[in-house]
C-alpha cells in the first residue's frame, strides 16, 4: 500500500517560522514534523510513499533524497501551479494504482493507521475519512455520520452556533483508485469543499471512522509550541534522536559530544542536541535545545524550544519561545512568554521582549530595548523612540500607523485630560497618512487636538507661544531620507521637547500605561484657519516696513517645494519687496527636493541672482528653519561665514546686547561684537539649549551652525522665513552689498571633520580627551574645547551617530590644519588603545 504526505503549503499562519523552511521540514524534537510522519507510515509498514511538494520544494527533497536512508522509497511529486489538495494529488494519479492512504506533513498524531485501512476493507468503501474528537471544533470541517459510518453530512469551519458535533476531518484519508474519475484535470479541485460533498451527493461509498489517539495539526506557532509541551507531558510518543540518560527521576535526552556542566539544573523532560555546551549555573526546564547551541551561565529556559547554532549569553530569561536558527541572544535578556525570534536575528543585551511578540528574520534588536510589537518590516528595534526632540524613522515600515496610533496614545496620556494639543504637517502624502493615525491616539487618551494640517514648523511654533494648547507636533518627511518621516515634539512654549519629556512618553509607550478616555469623553479635533493671518500680523510688528518699501528689495528664493511658498511671497510683496519664487508649488507625491539636490539648487539659484541682478537669494530648507544665502555677487555662504556675516549687519543695525551661538562657532563672533560693547553667548549645539538662551531678554539674535537664526523679538525659534525678510532689511540698514559687509570681517581659518568612531568607544575616546586636556586651557560646555592662544580645536561626539566631530579655528590656515591633524591622530589612537584594551 502506497500513502501520499501532502507537503506542498506556504506555512502562512507558522510565521515568522516558516519564512526560511516549508512548514513540514520545521523541526519538532529536533527533527522535521514529516519525518515523524514518515515514522508513523513506516510503523504501520507503508513504506511506499509519494511525496506532493509545491512551496520551496528543494528543502524537502534535498533532506529525504530517495528515502533510503530512512527505510522507505519515496517519489516525488510537484504540480506547476496551486491545484488544491484534490487536484494537486489528480497529478500523483500514475503513481497510485491501488488503494492508498493520505496524510498531511505537518500533523502530530500517534493514530493507528492500520485500524483506518481495515475499516475501509471491510466497508469496501470508495473513500474513508479519519475523524477524531475535539474541544475546539471550530477550525476545522465538522461531519456526521449514521449507524453505518456512512457520512450523511459536512460543515466546514463552523461558527458557534452552527456546530452539531465535535467530530472533525483530520485529513487523514483512505481511498480507492477510482476516486480519480471524480476530480478533474488541471482544476483547482479541494478533499473537503469539492471532492467529498461531490461524493455524497452522488451516493458514493463515503464513510468515516472515528480513532482514537493523539492528534494535533500544527498550524500556527502556538499550536507548534504546545505540540511539544504535549510530547513533553508524554501525552504523545515520538522518536528522539537524542539517547536517553540513565538518571534517576529525570528525563534528560542528550545529543553526541553535548557537554553539559554538572551544575546545570535540570527539570522535567529537556533535550539538548549535538555538540550543544550548556555552561555552569544554568537552569532549564522542559525545553528542547538544538546543535550546535552555547547556554551560559545564568541562563533560565523555560518550556522553550531552541533550534540550532544559537547562542544564549548570561543571565538570559526565556520563557516559552521559540529561537530559531543562527540567532544570539544578549546577556540579561528577558523574554516573556509566546514569543518567536527568526532565523539570523541579534538581541541585544539587557533587551526586553514583550508577550507574544514575534521577530522576523535578520533583525537587530539594540541593546537595552523595549520590543513590544511584532517587527516584521525594517532592520532595527531602536532602543530609544526619540533623537533629539523627534522620532524618525522608515515610513510604513517602521513608522507604521499602528505604530503612531499607539504613539498617540502614550503622548496623550503624557498631558492632562481635556487639555488641547496643536498638530500640523508638511505638503507630503505619507505625512497626512501617519498624522491621522497618530491623532486617533490623541483622542483615545481624551486629549483634544487643533489641526492646522499644513503649516510650516516656524508658524506652528509661533502659535505656541499664545494661551492655549499645551504641546505641539509636526510631521514631515526628512530631508536626507525621503523614505523616512519625521515627528517633532514641542513644548507648550514652542521648544522642541526635552529629553525627559521625550523619556516620559517612551516609558508610557513602552510600557503600554495608556489612559482611555470614558466613552463619553475622548477627545475632539477643531480647526484654526487663521493661524497664518496672526502669524503674518507678528512678522510684520518685526520688520521696518517703511525702510522696506522705501527701498523696493529684489530677491530671488528657492523654496523648495515647502509650505513657505504659499506665506512668504504675499508677505515680501506687501514689504515692497520683488519676489522672484523658485519651485514654489507644492508637491504631495514628490515633496521636498532631496538632499543631494541641493548644491545644483544653489548653483542655479546663484546665476539667477547675478542674471536678475538681485540684492541677495536664499535657499529654504524643506522645514522652513534653515536657510543658504547667496549674496548680489553669486557667492554661496556656508554656515561658517553666514552667522558673522548675521551678526554684523545686526551690529549695524544698533541692536544691543547678547548674540547666542554654540560653542562650535567661530571665535571672530566674540572680537566683532566686543568692538561694538555686545557680547557672546556660547551654549550647547543641542538647538533646545539654544533657543532657552534666547528666550533672554538682553539677547538679540541666537544663530546656529547649520544656517538657522531666531530673532527673539519676534520668536525666539527658528524661522527660516523671518530670516530672509529680516536679513534683507538689515542689508538695506547697512546701506552697504552683502559682498562688501562679508569683505570687511576679520578672517581667520574654519575647518571642521569627523572621524568614525562605534558607540561603546565614546566615552573611552571623551575620557582620554579630558586626561590629555589637563595642562591646557578646556572649555567642556559641550565636547572639550583647547584653546592654544587665538586658536582652538574642539573635540565633540555626535549625539545620534557613531563619529566624533572636529572643528579647529586659527589665524593661520596651517595652524589650523596641524591642529586637526594633530587631534586626529590623537583620537585614532585613543581608539586603538580602547581597542585593545576590550577583553
Amino acid at each position: 500500500m502506497k500513502a501520499v504526505i501532502m507537503a506542498g503549503g506556504f506555512g502562512t499562519r507558522m510565521q515568522p517560522l516558516t519564512c526560511n523552511l516549508p512548514k513540514p521540514m520545521v523541526p519538532l524534537m529536533n527533527r522535521p514534523i514529516m519525518l515523524h510522519i514518515v515514522e508513523l507510515l513506516k510503523k504501520y509498514e507503508i513504506t511506499d510513499l509519494v511525496m506532493l511538494l509545491y512551496h520551496q520544494p528543494s528543502v524537502i527533497k534535498n533532506f529525504f533524497r530517495d528515502g533510503a536512508d530512512f527505510g522507505v522509497k519515496i517519489t516525488y511529486v510537484t504540480p506547476l501551479e496551486d491545484m488544491g489538495t484534490a487536484g494537486a494529488v489528480k497529478y500523483a494519479e500514475k503513481y497510485l494504482d491501488d488503494r492508498f492512504l493520505i496524510i498531511s506533513g505537518d500533523l502530530l498524531t500517534d493514530f493507528n493507521l492500520q485500524e483506518v485501512v481495515d475499516f475501509h476493507t471491510s466497508n469496501n468503501a470508495l473513500a474513508t475519512i479519519t475523524l477524531t474528537s475535539v474541544k475546539d471544533p471550530l477550525q476545522f470541517g465538522v461531519v456526521i455520520t449514521d449507524k453505518e459510518k456512512r457520512i450523511t453530512q459536512f460543515l466546514e469551519k463552523p461558527g458557534w452556533g452552527e456546530v452539531i458535533s465535535d467530530t472533525i476531518n483530520t485529513g487523514i484519508y483512505v481511498l480507492e483508485p477510482e476516486i480519480f474519475k471524480y476530480i478533474p484535470q488541471g482544476e483547482n479541485f479541494d478533499f473537503s469543499q469539492d471532492l467529498f460533498p461531490l461524493l455524497l451527493k452522488n451516493q458514493e461509498g463515503l464513510y468515516g471512522f472515528t480513532v482514537q489517539g493523539y492528534w494535533r495539526d500544527i498550524g500556527n506557532t502556538d499550536s507548534y509550541r504546545e505540540a511539544h509541551h504535549d510530547i513533553l507531558k508524554g501525552l504523545v510518543n515520538v522518536r528522539i534522536d537524542e539517547p536517553k540518560k540513565d538518571l534517576v527521576g529525570k528525563d534528560l535526552r542528550i545529543g553526541s559530544d553535548a557537554r553539559l556542566a554538572e551544575t546545570t539544573l535540570m527539570e522535567g523532560t529537556v533535550v539538548v542536541g549535538d555538540n550543544t555546551q550548556v555552561h555552569a549555573g544554568a537552569q532549564i526546564k522542559d525545553s528542547v535545545i538544538g546543535r550546535n547551541c552555547t547556554i551560559e551561565g545564568g541562563v533560565k529556559l523555560n518550556r522553550s524550544v531552541i533550534w540550532d547554532n544559537v547562542y544564549v549569553k548570561k543571565g538570559a530569561s526565556v520563557n516559552d519561545c521559540v529561537i530559531c536558527n543562527n540567532v544570539s541572544v544578549g546577556q540579561g535578556v528577558v523574554m516573556e512568554e509566546g514569543g518567536v525570534v527568526a532565523d539570523d536575528t541579534s538581541i541585544g543585551e539587557e533587551s526586553y521582549v514583550k508577550p507574544d511578540v514575534k521577530i522576523w528574520p535578520r533583525k537587530v534588536i539594540e541593546s537595552g530595548a523595549t520590543v513590544t510589537g511584532n517587527l516584521i518590516w525594517g532592520e532595527r528595534w531602536k532602543k530609544s523612540l526619540f533623537e533629539g526632540e523627534m522620532i524618525r524613522g522608515l515610513t510604513n515600515i517602521e513608522l507604521t500607523p499602528e505604530f503612531v496610533a499607539k504613539l498617540g496614545c502614550a503622548y496623550g496620556t503624557s498631558l492632562p485630560k481635556g487639555s488641547h494639543v496643536l498638530v500640523g504637517r508638511d505638503a507630503t502624502l505619507s505625512s497626512r497618512m501617519l498624522k491621522r493615525s497618530f491623532l486617533g491616539g490623541i483622542l483615545s487618551a481624551g486629549v483634544n487636538v487643533r489641526d492646522v494640517k499644513m503649516i510650516p514648523l516656524p508658524v506652528l511654533r509661533y502659535k505656541l507661544r499664545t494661551f492655549g494648547e499645551v504641546g505641539g507636533v509636526h510631521f514631515r518627511q526628512a530631508n536626507n531620507d525621503p523614505t523616512s518621516t519625521e515627528i517633532v515634539f514641542l513644548d507648550a512654549d514652542g521648544l522642541d521637547f526635552s529629553s525627559s519629556m521625550g523619556k516620559n512618553v517612551e516609558r508610557i509607550f513602552y510600557k503600554e500605561n495608556f489612559r482611555r478616555a470614558h466613552h463619553m469623553e475622548p477627545g475632539g479635533i477643531s480647526e484654526l484657519p487663521h493661524v497664518v493671518d496672526f502669524y503674518r500680523e507678528g512678522f510684520f510688528r518685526g520688520i521696518d516696513l517703511d525702510l522696506m518699501k522705501r527701498l523696493n528689495s529684489k530677491v530671488v528664493i528657492d523654496f523648495n517645494h515647502s509650505p513657505a511658498g504659499q506665506i512668504l511671497p504675499p508677505i515680501l510683496t506687501e514689504m515692497g519687496c520683488e519676489v522672484i519664487g523658485l519651485n514654489t508649488y507644492l508637491d504631495e507625491q514628490r515633496g521636498s527636493k532631496r538632499a543631494e539636490e541641493k548644491p545644483e539648487s544653489l548653483q542655479q539659484l546663484a546665476k539667477i541672482v547675478v542674471t536678475l541682478e538681485a540684492c541677495a537669494g536664499f535657499w529654504v530648507d524643506p522645514t522652513v528653519e534653515e536657510v543658504v544665502l547667496v549674496d548680489e555677487t553669486g557667492a554661496i555662504y556656508s554656515p561658517a561665514q553666514l552667522l558673522p556675516l548675521m551678526v554684523a549687519l545686526t551690529l549695524r543695525r544698533g541692536w544691543k546686547g547678547a548674540f547666542v551661538a554654540p560653542v562650535s562657532a567661530p571665535s571672530i563672533l566674540e572680537q566683532i561684537t566686543a568692538e561694538h560693547g555686545c557680547s557672546v553667548r556660547r551654549t550647547k549645539s543641542a538647538e533646545r539649549s539654544m533657543i532657552e538662551a534666547a528666550f533672554s531678554p538682553e539677547v538679540v539674535l541666537a544663530g546656529t551652525m547649520g544656517g538657522r537664526f531666531a530673532f527673539p523679538r519676534f520668536q525666539a525659534a527658528f524661522d527660516g522665513m523671518f530670516t530672509i525678510a529680516k536679513t534683507l532689511e538689515l542689508a538695506a540698514s547697512a546701506g552697504t552689498p552683502l559682498s562688501e559687509v562679508m569683505e570687511d570681517l576679520p578672517k581667520r581659518t574654519f575647518l571642521q571633520g569627523k572621524i568614525p568612531c562605534v558607540w561603546e568607544m565614546k566615552g573611552g575616546v571623551m575620557r582620554k580627551m579630558s586626561e590629555d586636556s589637563l595642562d591646557k586651557e578646556a572649555s567642556f560646555i559641550d565636547g572639550i574645547k583647547i584653546s592654544v592662544g587665538e586658536d582652538w580645536i574642539l573635540v565633540l561626539p555626535d549625539q545620534y551617530n557613531p563619529v566624533i566631530h572636529l572643528v579647529a579655528e586659527a589665524r593661520e590656515p596651517r595652524n589650523a590644519q596641524k591642529l586637526m591633524d594633530e587631534y586626529r591622530q590623537k583620537v585614532e589612537r585613543w581608539k586603538k588603545e580602547l581597542q585593545g584594551a576590550t577583553p
